[in-house]
């Protein structure tokens, strides 16, 4: 089976490796020269710990299995099984963390509560203000900069011969047909299926499809993050603060109806902080949410600094100066399905709309497409 595959994304890279893994020859078109999306504006987390159970959770287990054996053989994605701490603030977000690790699935995502001895234990850069925290021994953490362009050398190195993986960027699709693609130079890409990853383009190639729908099925989300320079200590887990339990599903539970009113400045932009360390010892922070376009072309300031006030009260030590600032936007679901899959014409399908699940599922999602 022949495959052609539109987009540079981490979704659309991980379905070329996923066909090619089964022996399908694939042709990868990309817009751009090369990743740019939110594939690459993001913290690289691989989470497990907030999804919702059942399904979703399902979905993450898979994807985190498959990254590790993508790992081993494309050591380049940075992949490390470093697990999470979500610390709690305050008595309230405690409570909801008990609640949490006595999930019946609690186990499928390695949860244990910590007290904060235990966490500075685990996690000894964390030396500042907190009541416990969950850790979650499933979680991993990838280099997002890093992914899209590891995967494609390791396709490019795998199939040396031609027509095994070819990668076309800077080739837009303008046209599709039944099992075909056209790209702005007019050339045209025929398959036995083409998957079309758009990430955030909801108009373009996929546009007309996804207008028909009654309900547009995916929305965009903005978000933003920040990098810093090299942290002087070793952060042994990812980190999420209290904030991170009003978003994610696993944690909606009685407790959570108890937590105190959202900080003002961190509810008007939907903030939680995630805290990754980077291979070099850099922290990518953030992030924030905004649902309504069209959306700001600049970054907020004081989004950035109440993020940066709560990472230094969680480290109990001054941040490295702030080293980039950016924005991203990624495609969302709509309703309750995991992401969206649908014909657009025989033999071309479109994987959009994981939503803030893509880096970590997308491994599993391009599984299921070859099904």
């Amino acid at each position: 089976m022949s495959v052609v595959v539109v987009g540079g994304g981490v979704l659309g890279f991980m379905h070329a490796l996923e066909a090619r893994w089964r022996g399908h020859p694939v042709t990868h078109l990309e817009r751009e020269p090369g990743s740019r999306g939110a594939s690459v504006r993001n913290f690289g987390l691989i989470w497990l710990s907030g999804r919702a159970g059942g399904p979703e959770l399902d979905l993450a287990r898979r994807a985190r299995a498959r990254w590790a054996e993508i790992a081993a053989v494309v050591p380049g994605t940075g992949f490390r099984p470093n697990g999470s701490l979500t610390l709690a603030r305050d008595d309230a977000e405690l409570g909801l963390l008990k609640e949490a690790a006595a999930r019946p699935d609690a186990g499928l995502r390695g949860y244990e509560l910590l007290d904060p001895a235990a966490v500075r234990a685990v996690n000894p850069a964390l030396r500042g203000e907190f009541a416990g925290g969950l850790l979650c021994r499933a979680d991993a953490a990838v280099e997002p900069r890093l992914v899209p362009a590891a995967l494609r050398a390791h396709l490019l190195d795998a199939a040396p011969a031609e027509p095994a993986y070819q990668w076309l960027p800077g080739r837009e699709a303008v046209e599709l047909a039944p099992h075909a693609v056209r790209d702005h130079t007019g050339a045209w890409h025929r398959a036995d299926l083409v998957v079309l990853c758009p990430g955030a383009a909801h108009t373009g190639v996929a546009g007309p499809h996804l207008a028909a729908f009654a309900q547009p099925p995916v929305r965009r989300v903005r978000l933003q993050m920040m990098q810093t320079a090299p942290l002087n200590a070793e952060l042994t887990t990812s980190v999420a603060d209290g904030d991170s339990l009003r978003y994610y599903p696993a944690f909606d539970l009685p407790g959570r109806r108890r937590l105190a009113p959202q900080d003002a400045a961190a509810a008007r932009v939907s903030a939680q902080l995630l805290l990754v360390q980077r291979l070099d010892g850099s922290l990518t922070i953030g992030d924030t949410h905004e649902y309504d376009e069209p959306f700001a072309f600049d970054v907020e300031e004081d989004a950035f600094e109440h993020l940066l006030a709560v990472a230094g009260r969680l480290l109990g030590t001054p941040l490295p100066p702030a080293r980039r600032r950016w924005a991203g936007v990624y495609s969302q679901v709509t309703g309750t399905e995991l992401y969206h899959r649908s014909e657009v014409e025989p033999g071309v399908a479109l994987v959009t709309g994981p939503g803030g699940r893509g880096m970590t599922c997308a491994p599993a999602i391009a599984e299921q497409t070859f099904g």
